[in-house]
């Protein structure tokens, strides 16, 4: 019988009572899945701050109070400070000075404050972590929080279930290549190698080094963190949304559709993770989502909301 890895002491003493039964025995090192060893990785990331906590907990659904959260955010002197700045700033062009968070709430409403206090509370977490060379850090935050404020314009004005996840399904999306740079160094070289050989990146880099795809390991992150079921589909099946199961009524489209969508937008203007991901000036937003004279104005809405939070990075 085993506990905790270990044969009860009795059963211990008799197997290993000489020095020959010792040499005898060899315990063979199974090594862990590259899953595992991937999902391991997350325990390399910085422990969340307490307002990111509630943060991460609000979007599950869970009892946050969002007066307790502007609380939080008053005492986080940087994160604070930032928010200000962004909500004073020329992009939402508003008369007089906002000097508090709950003034800002009241102004931006709650999904908007709590996507911006998302976007800096996570960079500045993910800046703290050591990455290989050839990752740039920089990018990936670009791309990652462009990716969720596209994400969150598009899902709201198009009929797609759970478009409160947007935002959070665009900045988590790409968790899963951040894992492989920190948690999975050899198979991230290899990625390099594939990568570099043929000067761009292909989906069966992926499966051909680690048996799965990033998205898939993006979306297993993301259960580990409990966040909701409908954010982790869209983010497993953002490079396929064909292929996700989702239960749609009339005319919705899934948020994975969205979230392709975003992605690849956010890509052609070579805000892309460089090692991974290169630019698509061919891709049209409108290819995917059939927004037609709706497109320019929402483009323009994510061109000056991306440009007014890219100095906070």
């Amino acid at each position: 019988m085993v506990q905790n890895g270990w044969p009860k002491r009795g059963l211990y003493s008799q197997a290993f009572s000489r020095k020959a039964d010792i040499a005898s025995v060899t315990v063979p090192a199974t090594p862990l899945p590259v899953r595992d060893r991937a999902l391991r990785a997350l325990g390399q990331l910085p422990p969340f701050s307490p307002i990111l906590n509630r943060l991460i907990a609000s979007l599950a659904n869970e009892d946050v109070s969002f007066a307790k959260i502007a609380d939080l955010i008053e005492k986080d002197t940087v994160l604070a400070g930032n928010i200000l700045r962004l909500v004073n700033s020329a992009l939402y062009g508003l008369r007089g000075t906002v000097n508090s968070i709950r003034h800002a709430v009241s102004l931006l409403g709650v999904n908007k404050l709590r996507n911006a206090a998302l976007s800096m509370s996570v960079s500045r977490m993910w800046n703290q972590i050591k990455t290989p060379p050839g990752w740039s850090m920089a990018r990936f935050n670009l791309h990652s929080v462009g990716v969720g404020i596209l994400s969150d314009l598009l899902a709201q004005r198009m009929d797609v279930p759970y478009a409160e996840g947007a935002f959070a399904a665009g900045l988590f999306h790409d968790l899963g290549l951040l894992l492989v740079a920190i948690g999975l160094h050899e198979e991230y070289q290899q990625m390099a190698r594939l990568c570099a050989a043929n000067q761009k990146w292909q989906i069966d880099y992926e499966i051909q080094v680690l048996g799965m795809t990033h998205a898939e390991l993006s979306a297993d992150a993301l259960a580990a963190w409990n966040l909701p079921e409908a954010i982790q589909v869209a983010v497993r099946y953002h490079g396929s949304p064909e292929l996700d199961p989702s239960p749609l009524e009339s005319g919705q489209i899934p948020l994975s559709r969205v979230l392709n969508a975003a992605d690849q937008h956010v890509k052609s203007m070579g805000t892309c993770i460089s090692l991974f991901e290169t630019q698509n000036n061919e891709y049209q937003t409108s290819d995917l989502l059939g927004l037609g004279e709706r497109l320019p104005a929402i483009l323009s809405e994510f061109d000056a909301e991306f440009a007014a939070i890219q100095a906070y990075f």
